[in-house]
């Protein structure tokens, strides 16, 4: 891995990210190039390797939430009406130094990857009216293998993804396992899962049991005990 190529590649997602040097952890993703690529070889510090390539560091330019993301993009939606294609986020981009990059988006996988992580944000945010603009998704989430069957009953399931805990529902676990993978920055593991014939009821169950345990959203801080608690359950 030379300087020369790194410098170009700084140079290129800049280019792409609005005339702006990405973050390193935002350049590790798009690009695949990994702090050991360069860190003490060519330099000691992000920040003067983006100075080489001719640009100012961002110092608040980090990794951004799949929350966040989503976010945007479904503000994007509901402006234009219609799901914007790939030249619509990279003038978004141009145009907005708080919209994401357009390489961000490659997080969520492929078009479908990222209607399916669309629909699950639009689902959980209560924004129903945005599902209007992407008449693909139905087609593309019943387009699975003979192994990928909806689940008979549905799940709750406990993933822990750095010091915090989610707790959610599916009627299709192997798919929303693919997507939580996906769609969080930190791995995620997963914990437990319980089976149920009621997961909209279970869920508010454990959800109301650790209410004073509530981050945001699905997510907990919860303690070794709630986790034992939690793991004491297969079927509800």
């Amino acid at each position: 891995m030379t300087k020369e190529f790194i410098i170009s590649e700084i140079q290129r997602t800049a280019d792409d990210n609005g005339g702006k040097a990405l973050g390193k952890e935002r350049f590790y993703q798009v690009t695949g190039l990994k702090e050991s690529d360069w860190y003490g070889k060519y330099w000691t510090r992000w920040s003067d390797a983006v100075k080489e390539a001719g640009f100012e560091p961002n110092t608040l330019n980090t990794a951004l939430s799949s929350e966040y993301i989503l976010q945007k993009l479904s503000e994007l939606v509901d402006d234009l009406k219609r799901f914007p294609t790939s030249g619509d986020l990279r003038m978004k981009a141009r145009n907005d130094k708080d919209f994401p990059s357009h390489n961000t988006f490659n997080r969520f996988g492929n078009k479908s990857g990222l209607f399916i992580a669309f629909k699950t944000y639009c689902d959980k945010n209560e924004k129903f009216n945005l599902l209007q603009f992407i008449p693909e998704i139905e087609e593309k989430l019943t387009q699975r293998g003979s192994n990928e069957q909806i689940d008979e009953n549905g799940s709750i399931y406990l993933y822990k993804s750095g010091k915090y805990y989610k707790i959610g529902r599916t009627n299709d676990f192997k798919r929303r396992n693919r997507e939580i993978k996906l769609q969080l920055p930190v791995e995620a593991t997963l914990i437990h899962r319980i089976i149920t014939d009621d997961p909209v009821g279970i869920e508010r169950y454990w959800h109301n049991r650790y209410a004073d345990k509530r981050l945001n959203g699905e997510w907990f801080n919860l303690s070794a005990s709630d986790i034992k608690a939690f793991r004491r359950r297969k079927f509800m």
